[in-house]
């Protein structure tokens, strides 16, 4: 992992370093949310972590304010008694809040990025959730319910990012060594952060969110650069208006089409944070295509 540790150094050298917030659904000291985080620092951005003092997922875009805690956080990785919310002890940019993913986003958009930043996040970031979220999953997310509270309550551009994992459930921040799935997930991730941020502001055009799918990184695609990136949608399109003209077609692929195609492809969906279909508006399509152009490919 070498390679990758140096492709995100070199990155750090070219890629203006922003505000970010950053949550999930699993839990604040769940690995692949770790691992994006030290991705996305390693590249140069200056990062708060807000998210779930335990597993979430499946909480939607529910929102209650937290309650003290009695019992320790996931993985032991707060005392019983902490109260509502607590940060790491030596990290406060690491922060756990006793509540829902989207309650979750609030509190680090509303209180600890001002706290720490003096200045509001410019982007928010979820995930990588410990499944996929594609089409009929998006409106049960956590993962997505923080992402777009962030987008349609507090107007930060936000992305939720989801992956295929192996068996056997999610894994603590100190899983050593780090599982190269883990590690090519967070490069791939920060890649598309850095993309957007180098594509200057507003990163998204208004009340718009992405929703981002990795396949499982194993065999042919287990590295970052084995990977495609398509624009996609997330519902199916039958009764919508025409999307913006890409691949020769003016309706952009299934999410879930784009998954299962051989061939390592990553759906990229324009999401309208209002009500988590895609946007069906081709003047913000358009904007969003336009800043990921050189990187997306067609669908064979």
């Amino acid at each position: 992992m070498k390679a990758s540790v140096l492709a995100l150094a070199l990155q750090a050298m070219a890629v203006q370093a922003v505000r970010i917030l950053q949550s999930n659904d699993d839990g604040w000291a769940e690995l692949y949310l770790r691992t994006f985080n030290d991705a996305l620092r390693s590249s140069g951005h200056d990062v708060i972590v807000s998210a779930p003092a335990e597993n979430q997922s499946g909480t939607g875009g529910r929102d209650a304010e937290p309650s003290n805690r009695q019992a320790a956080c996931h993985y032991n990785s707060c005392p019983p008694n902490s109260g509502a919310f607590g940060h790491n002890a030596t990290r406060p940019d690491l922060n756990w809040v006793n509540s829902f993913p989207a309650t979750s986003m609030r509190y680090g958009l509303d209180r600890f990025g001002p706290e720490l930043w003096g200045a509001p996040a410019e982007l928010a970031v979820t995930g990588p959730n410990y499944v996929t979220n594609l089409w009929l999953a998006v409106h049960f997310s956590g993962t997505v319910g923080a992402a777009v509270y962030a987008a349609h309550e507090a107007g930060v551009p936000a992305i939720a990012f989801s992956a295929a994992s192996p068996a056997g459930g999610s894994q603590p921040w100190t899983t050593t060594p780090t599982p190269s799935h883990s590690l090519v997930y967070a490069e791939l991730a920060t890649q598309l952060v850095n993309k957007l941020v180098d594509s200057g502001k507003p990163y998204l055009p208004d009340d718009v969110w992405l929703n981002v799918n990795f396949p499982a990184a194993t065999g042919a695609c287990s590295r970052a650069s084995d990977f495609k990136w398509v624009l996609s949608r997330i519902n199916t399109g039958l009764l919508s208006s025409r999307d913006v003209e890409w691949c020769g077609s003016d309706r952009l692929p299934h999410e879930q089409r784009v998954y299962d195609t051989d061939g390592c492809y990553i759906p990229v969906s324009i999401g309208d944070a209002s009500d988590r279909s895609t946007v069906n508006d081709v003047a913000r399509q358009e904007i969003v295509l336009d800043k990921l152009r050189d990187m997306l490919v067609c669908l064979p």
